[in-house]
């Protein structure tokens, strides 16, 4: 018999097991509270009952192919928001199992509740023609105009995700050479990232200006309200400042983020040079597979690969320092160069 109540259950997996024991980070967890507030508004709904008055036998791999359905069909959800939440379910049934063993049943039947195929989402960027464009429009004078150039011109030096801007503070900086900013990233992991001398500058300008640069708990980025910035007000300031952009570049500003800037950083680097496990780590990717997906969106990069690759119809001066053995003769006569 079910004995434990699912409000103590739902408490113990967010205070002890999304937080203690796998050490989630703050936006994953208001992810999974977020998945698991609209599955239990659901199933109240479903079967009549008020929220406090839900039993766990109410917990059914059915009832969560019926919420499945009705993101799409009446919150009309995308099918990623759909996969990600069945994800957050999914766990959360592993946990409910392996503390109520009647519960292994349903646990089992909602693993296997498959995720649905979806494209990947297109990975936009600005070019670096673009790059300069936004920064040449950016304002000089106002109250929040160094600040703005400051979080832009970070957001691409560094490739950082906005959660990690948000939640940036004094003491995650180092001014030291070489300079470097602390990032705290997804599944509670910390990576350094050097600093261009250009955008060290500007921060302690930035610092400066409120001052707090003694203070290594008060936040970089603030708000006319003297708060931190959120995840929000920075979308609006990229959004706000790259509208000039959608007018004489031809960009489609609706999908301008700060992630953009964040591929743009990744294509950069790879088109610099920069060997693809220096960029990895730079930008905080578990794996490789993630980081190797920017080699593939730039054209300069193709073009150059091709480049390497035609065939040899050029003289042995012209062919790019390459080195073509045409017969075995002249594979001889270089062995007995070396």
């Amino acid at each position: 018999m079910i004995t434990n109540s699912p409000g103590t259950l739902i408490r113990s997996f967010f205070e002890d097991y999304l937080v203690c024991q796998k050490g989630l980070s703050a936006a994953t967890i208001r992810s999974y509270r977020d998945a698991l507030r609209l599955f239990l508004l659901f199933v109240a709904t479903d079967c009549g009952r008020r929220l406090s008055r839900l039993p766990l036998a109410e917990f059914t791999a059915q009832r969560v192919v019926g919420f499945l359905n009705s993101l799409e069909t009446q919150r009309h959800n995308h099918v990623r928001t759909r996969n990600q939440r069945l994800s957050a379910l999914r766990t959360f049934f592993d946990y409910l199992a392996s503390r109520i063993p009647e519960m292994l049943v349903e646990a089992e039947r909602v693993s296997a509740i498959p995720a649905k195929r979806v494209p990947p989402p297109a990975t936009g960027y600005l070019e670096r023609d673009q790059i300069e464009a936004l920064f040449a429009r950016l304002p000089k004078k106002g109250p929040f105009a160094l600040r703005d150039q400051v979080l832009l011109l970070f957001l691409y030096n560094t490739g950082a995700r906005v959660q990690e801007v948000a939640e940036l503070k004094v003491g995650n900086l180092e001014f030291d050479d070489p300079p470097r900013v602390h990032l705290h990233g997804k599944g509670d992991k910390w990576r350094v990232c050097p600093l261009w001398p250009d955008t060290c500058q500007l921060l302690q300008l930035l610092l400066a200006q409120h001052g707090s640069s003694d203070r290594a708990d008060q936040p970089v980025f603030l708000s006319h309200q003297g708060q931190a910035l959120t995840r929000y007000g920075i979308y609006k300031l990229v959004r706000r400042h790259t509208q000039h952009l959608a007018m004489a570049e031809g960009v489609d500003n609706h999908h301008i983020s700060p992630h953009s800037l964040r591929h743009a950083t990744a294509v950069h680097l790879l088109e610099s040079g920069v060997e693809v496990n220096v960029v990895r780590a730079w930008l905080g990717h578990v794996s490789l597979e993630t980081t190797n997906r920017y080699a593939e969106l730039s054209l300069r990069m193709k073009a150059e690969a091709l480049q390497r690759c035609e065939p040899p119809t050029q003289s042995s001066e012209e062919s790019h320092s390459r080195t073509v053995w045409r017969d075995d003769a002249d594979l001889l006569r270089w062995l007995e160069s070396l």
